[in-house]
């Protein structure tokens, strides 16, 4: 699975899933920190990545419809 890594969780997930056979890059990988979060699931969408993270922005799914993204 391709996976992305918000700047808000330790860079070692990234590496746990790296290690499991994963591909996962984080936000500071990618140089995104600060990026507006419709900016940051637009490109998640657009890389087919899965976005991890601990914003409970993302959680209201009347903003972020599950059917609409590869997935948060």
């Amino acid at each position: 699975m391709l996976f992305k890594v918000d700047e808000n969780l330790p860079v070692e997930i990234a590496e746990l899933l790296s290690d499991l056979g994963h591909d996962a890059k984080t936000i500071n990988d990618q140089r995104l920190q600060g990026v507006n979060d419709r900016v940051l699931l637009e490109l998640c969408d657009k890389e087919k990545r899965t976005l991890i993270t601990l914003d409970i922005d993302f959680s209201d799914i009347r903003t972020y419809a599950p059917r609409d993204h590869e997935g948060i």
